[in-house]
């Protein structure tokens, strides 16, 4: 098991990547057809959808690089590298903005393009995988758990007020909280790229 601080920088990382405040124009994009109770609906297949997502990045994960023959090292580099593309994006405010806004189901809806790439794509995909590669340990594995539930909990509670954040939250708000979000991600993005170097050159460091 790591340490509170290893823990509590993930949670946090996770918290930048998903971006439960930036996703809240894309969300209202999505479902401004929709009437409260099918937007309620899509809000918690959204929800799960995304914790199921990460659970079995977290369960699955090294075992689906074990067989495409990709090493841990090798995969934090190449996450660190989208954690610090999607950084970058959020400090320009570039981050949860569709391109296209189309009509589609709830189901189709909540899965794509809210669940995967927005929420739980690749880049928090990387985090989780990650993260559950340091240790081996139940304990370990169950902070890793917690830190998604609380991360699905954020997201949910964002939804269940999102007429309140409607009305309240002005756009400059949102996109505050997206800049301070990419930068502490650009951080974290560049310790997953270090590391990752460090393991796939350790001569570097000899």
């Amino acid at each position: 098991m790591l340490e509170i601080t290893e823990y509590t920088k993930f949670l946090v990382g996770l918290l930048a990547i998903v971006d439960p405040l930036g996703a809240i124009p894309v969300f209202i994009a999505l479902t401004v057809h929709q009437n409260k109770e099918q937007r309620l609906k899509t809000a918690r297949l959204t929800v799960v959808s995304v914790f199921f997502a990460l659970m079995v990045a977290l369960l699955f994960g090294e075992w689906i690089l074990w067989a495409f023959g990709i090493s841990v090292d090798a995969f934090r580099c190449a996450g660190g590298v989208i954690l610090l593309l999607m950084g970058l994006g959020m400090l320009q405010s570039r981050g949860h903005t569709p391109a296209d806004i189309e009509a589609a189901q709830d189901e189709t809806i909540a899965l794509v393009p809210l669940t995967m790439p927005l929420l739980a794509g690749p880049g928090a995909m990387s985090a989780v995988i990650v993260y559950a590669h340091q240790s081996n340990s139940v304990t370990h594995y169950l902070s890793i758990t917690l830190c998604i539930l609380l991360v699905s909990a954020a997201l949910m509670l964002c939804f269940k007020f999102l007429p309140w954040f409607s009305e309240h939250l002005s756009k400059r708000s949102i996109v505050m909280s997206t800049r301070v979000m990419g930068l502490l991600l650009v951080a974290i993005a560049v310790e997953f790229i270090a590391g990752g170097i460090k393991g796939l050159f350790p001569q570097l460091v000899s």
